[in-house]
């Protein structure tokens, strides 16, 4: 076997974390060098010169994993992990040379597979200069988000067009922006323009401008956007909401790389990078002959997905906080907090509107509290309807005890639902178990349950 006597320096401040990832990586055939300092594991890397390093970020030291990234990357590859994810460690590991990202709780499968892929590549060294990050407003370190914060770090750098793809209220301009505040295009413009809320004639005199007199009211030449995105990134929301007629002068500037102003009988080269988004299935709209395929493709050179909250409801308390911040200056009350049968429920409610619609029942929840405490009553009313409170208990009796499981099938049912409640810390899972972080490994790997 190929990784057999591969040797991997596992550096992690947490003595139970370090031997449960010592054990998972022993158990391929590696050797596996341990270090609980940033001293020790840059001595390590110095004497040992190991194949891999895997390194947790935040080390309870003066160095962190990004602070030795580095020095560790010169002789081997070096894989981060953490447990407080976030678009602006995503792309810093990235610029700093770090092989792959990963957060915490791993799964076994994913680090395991990683680690190979690792060994395998090709040890040259990368000089990547590191720049300023900017993470814009993006909070969150669902396993969902640090793919997608990896995905943005990936491609910010590049030419290449992006379409983002997700439901409303999800935050798409939000990807689009840090793209953009990622690339060698942020000093430059980013012009955002939402196609579904424009006729066409008006969405075509906005993007390309128009020349005087072409129509009524045009009473002096005029720069589109596509204009002042010069150097910079253009960014259509709701791309899939534009007419057939539209999405060939798109498809046109594109493929040219020059916009002609309405009224006006010559083109303009026009440098801007396009960025689009939609809450549609283009795929779809293809097939139904709403949306051209040539164009559907020359925008999707990357596609990303940005997830529902429902999917990735761990970030809540996150979310949270951040609005509560806000929240707090905008009702006049800096000690405002949640109580936590309110905070409880804002965990539970589905979110169809998702994190726009969080947003704003935090706000509204924030000016209605009477003390500095928000209530549970002090929520929108849809959280509080009988309908959706019979509903939450429903599903959580039935998840526990609705089928009368074996008494092993309603441990691991507890475990998976103490572990949601904690937004998968285990040191607080741990603690309401009543157990130390060690058994509760052991258990997870019984359970087969991946601590996610």
């Amino acid at each position: 076997m190929i990784y057999e006597m591969k040797k991997i320096l596992v550096v992690d401040d947490d003595k139970a974390s370090c031997e449960l990832l010592s054990e998972i990586l022993a158990a391929q055939g590696w050797e596996i060098l341990t270090a609980d300092s940033p001293e020790k594991a840059l001595l390590l890397s110095d004497r040992t010169k190991p194949d891999l390093v895997i390194s947790d970020i935040n080390l309870e030291a003066s160095l962190s994993g990004l602070d030795l990234l580095p020095r560790l990357r010169e002789k081997s590859p070096v894989i981060l992990v953490t447990g407080f994810g976030s678009l602006e460690t995503a792309i810093e590991a990235t610029r700093e040379g770090a092989w792959d990202f990963i957060s915490k709780p791993f799964k076994v499968d994913e680090i395991v597979a990683t680690a190979k892929r690792a060994l395998e590549q090709n040890h040259k060294k990368q000089e990547i200069a590191p720049e300023k990050i900017s993470s814009g407003v993006m909070v969150g370190s669902a396993p969902k988000m640090i793919e997608l914060y990896k995905e943005i770090a990936r491609v910010a750098p590049t030419r290449s067009t992006v379409l983002i793809l997700g439901e409303s209220g999800t935050g798409k301009e939000l990807v689009a922006r840090a793209i953009h505040q990622n690339s060698p295009r942020k000093d430059k413009n980013f012009v955002a323009v939402n196609c579904g809320a424009l006729t066409e004639s008006l969405l075509e005199a906005e993007l390309f401008g128009h020349t005087k007199g072409s129509f009524t009211g045009a009473n002096a030449d005029r720069r589109g956007l596509w204009e002042e995105a010069e150097g910079g990134t253009l960014f259509l929301d709701e791309i899939g909401e534009t007419s057939l007629a539209m999405q060939v002068k798109l498809l046109r500037a594109l493929q040219e790389g020059e916009i002609r102003r309405v009224g006006s009988a010559t083109n303009r080269k026009v440098d801007a990078r396009i960025i689009t988004a939609t809450n549609r299935n283009l795929e779809t709209e293809v097939k139904n002959g709403n949306f051209r395929e040539d164009l559907f493709y020359r925008l999707s050179v990357v596609t990303l997905e940005v997830p529902p909250l429902r999917e990735r409801t761990t970030d809540i308390s996150i979310l949270v906080e951040k609005f509560l911040s806000k929240a707090r200056k905008i009702a006049g009350k800096e000690n405002l907090r949640f109580s936590e049968d309110a905070l409880k429920t804002l965990q539970i409610y589905e979110w169809k509107g998702n994190v726009r619609e969080l947003e704003a029942a935090v706000e509204y929840a924030a000016l209605r509290a009477r003390g500095n405490e928000i209530l549970t009553e002090d929520l929108p009313v849809k959280l509080l309807s009988e309908e959706f409170k019979h509903a939450a208990e429903r599903f959580h009796l039935s998840q526990l005890y609705g089928d009368l499981p074996r008494l092993d099938e309603l441990e691991k049912r507890y475990l998976i639902h103490v572990l949601e409640k904690t937004a998968g810390n285990r040191t607080r899972a741990a603690e309401i178990l009543g157990i130390d972080r060690r058994t509760l490994y052991r258990m997870a790997e019984r359970f087969g349950i991946e601590l996610d």
